[in-house]
């Protein structure tokens, strides 16, 4: 009976030393697991914060777009307004002038993209009068 039990005692320890060399290697497969998810996470999280930046970039560079094209809408319309005053009689020649470097500064800055300059000058800039014709040094 002791030889017997002595032999039930060996087979316990073998199966529970085969249980804790298991046991051993799967909680060292969770830990693995476990990191490789964490690493997984960091770089979605990393992401996700990257995607939030531009997300936000871009959101003020649309409104400050936007905040130009009406800026631009406005100086167009006073330089539109001018011209008419002018047409009438009324000398606002430097008035006009100064209307068309606001709405061409607006202009760039309501620009979407850098290859909308194609370089052409306004009217009073090349030197022209309003009508189109050349202007006398006395009328610039």
């Amino acid at each position: 009976m002791k030889e017997k039990s002595s032999a039930q005692e060996k087979k316990i320890e073998e199966l529970e030393a085969r249980l804790t060399s298991k046991l051993a290697k799967a909680k060292s497969k969770a830990e693995k697991a476990k990191a490789k998810a964490k690493a997984i996470v960091a770089v979605y999280r990393a992401d996700a914060e990257a995607a939030k930046v531009q997300a936000r970039e871009a959101a003020e560079t649309a409104q400050t777009r936007a905040y130009w094209a009406v800026e631009l809408a406005k100086f167009q319309s006073r330089r539109e307004t001018l011209e008419v005053i002018h047409a009438r009689g009324f000398d606002l020649t430097d008035k006009i002038i100064k209307a068309k470097k606001h709405e061409a500064d607006a202009r760039a800055l309501a620009s979407s993209d850098d290859d909308d300059d194609d370089g052409s000058k306004s009217g009073a800039e090349n030197g022209e009068d309003l009508d189109g014709e050349e202007a006398t040094p006395e009328e610039n």
